[in-house]
């Protein structure tokens, strides 16, 4: 089988198959991990972290509480802090965001109500066949 072949079945599997996991469990949260992994495990105070990022106590104490979501610029800031990759800071918080979503009755609604794009499969024309 060739790369071209292995590369459009793979395409044509996930098409038919989701291709997205649903957490049963509510997923540990960005907020989570970033007061007991970083400030609780560092003994870092909320003033102190806001300083090292550059931002006011109060937007750490949302991130904390999870009042605020960790946004990309964000992510860049713990990045510069803590050395971690932006995308840890952000996987979390999608994570979070996939599951809250899927597991509310507004998203439920609205899911059921979609209808899936089917693109119709092309026949050829006259022209193609002469």
């Amino acid at each position: 089988m060739s790369a071209e072949n292995s590369a459009e079945n793979r395409i044509d599997r996930r098409a038919e198959e989701p291709i997205m996991l649903i957490p049963k469990r509510k997923p540990i949260t960005a907020a989570y991990v970033f007061k007991v992994e970083f400030l609780d495990e560092l003994a870092l105070s909320q003033q102190a972290v806001s300083e090292l990022m550059g931002v006011s106590r109060k937007t750490v104490n949302e991130l904390v509480n999870g009042k605020q979501r960790f946004t990309v610029d964000i992510a860049l800031l713990l990045e510069k802090v803590f050395d971690t990759p932006p995308e840890f800071w952000l996987n979390l918080q999608r994570q979070s965001d996939l599951w809250k979503a899927l597991n509310s009755a507004r998203t439920k609604t609205r899911l059921a109500k979609a209808k899936a794009f089917r693109p119709q499969k092309k026949t050829p024309s006259a022209k193609a066949l002469a």
